[in-house]
């Protein structure tokens, strides 16, 4: 530009110009061969007005696996020209808080499932409830169950049915809620071995893979929808729950899902399997 207004104002020929710039002539003459972005630019949109609460991270996934060869460096730049970036909330400035003993993290499917409960509301203004368990390992979401309230029987009927397809795990962390340390709930656990974990009371954080998840369900779907009847909100979780296993790129599963982080799981253990020679 400078070259171009040199040319007008001086009537420099353009090799004087870059002489005494110091600029070479190919970078006043270079014209860009790259092809026009907006076929991706389009497609980057579309992503966005689906899953509005994908940063660029999960739609750079969702494209590769589309088998657009870009970089998450150019999803940036266009995402973000694109001004299509999320609104972050400030973190809150926070006390110091004591040490406490780490637990140890699950390392294979059903050593550890994390449950919790939910509120919502549906379109009369009548309260409801959903019940919501993750498997620690895989992170994947083993059931979500929507009803208008819970008593531990209901979550032992719950759990049995989900067990006869999926298996009960090992231990089961929970919080202190009635439904949790009710008698009947007790008496499921011992007789089907399985451990609960009880958080410490005011320390949610003590059960953070099921809050983390909770935090995803409210923005992604109980946040999107308006449900008008239980019936509703139940076909809408399950159509989530698919999604969320199947579809939706992990970051703590470097960009997997949890069905496909789980099936890595299976391959590792078959080869470390010893073979068996049969004499």
């Amino acid at each position: 530009m400078l070259v171009a207004w040199s040319e007008r104002s001086y009537r420099l020929s353009q090799r004087r110009a870059c002489t005494a710039l110091r600029v070479t002539r190919s970078t006043i003459r270079y014209a860009s061969r790259r092809g026009s972005q907006a076929p991706l630019v389009g497609r980057i949109r579309e992503i966005a007005e689906v899953r509005v609460s994908y940063g660029y991270r999960r739609v750079h996934v969702l494209l590769r696996r589309e088998g657009w060869r870009v970089n998450h460096k150019r999803v940036y730049r266009l995402y973000r020209e694109e001004g299509l970036g999320l609104r972050r909330k400030r973190p809150k400035r926070r006390r110091s808080a004591a040490v406490r003993e780490q637990r140890a993290a699950a390392r294979r499917p059903n050593e550890r499932w994390a449950m919790d409960f939910m509120s919502d509301a549906l379109a009369s203004g009548e309260k409801s409830r959903v019940l919501t368990v993750v498997d620690a390992c895989t992170r994947e979401c083993v059931t979500l169950e929507a009803r208008r309230s819970f008593r531990g029987e209901d979550v032992a009927e719950i759990l049995t049915r989900v067990g006869a397809d999926h298996g009960l795990p090992t231990t089961i962390s929970v919080d202190n809620g009635t439904e949790f340390t009710s008698k009947v709930f007790d008496h499921w656990a011992y007789a089907n071995g399985v451990r609960l974990d009880f958080s410490r009371p005011g320390k949610p954080t003590d059960n953070a893979t099921i809050e983390s998840f909770n935090a995803r369900l409210r923005q992604e779907c109980l946040s999107e929808h308006y449900f008008t009847t239980l019936a509703e909100a139940q076909v809408v979780l399950r159509t989530y729950r698919e999604d969320f296993n199947k579809v939706r790129p992990h970051s703590s599963l470097r960009g997997l899902t949890p069905a496909q982080f789980r099936a890595e799981l299976e391959n590792q253990s078959d080869r470390e399997e010893p073979s068996i020679r049969v004499v």
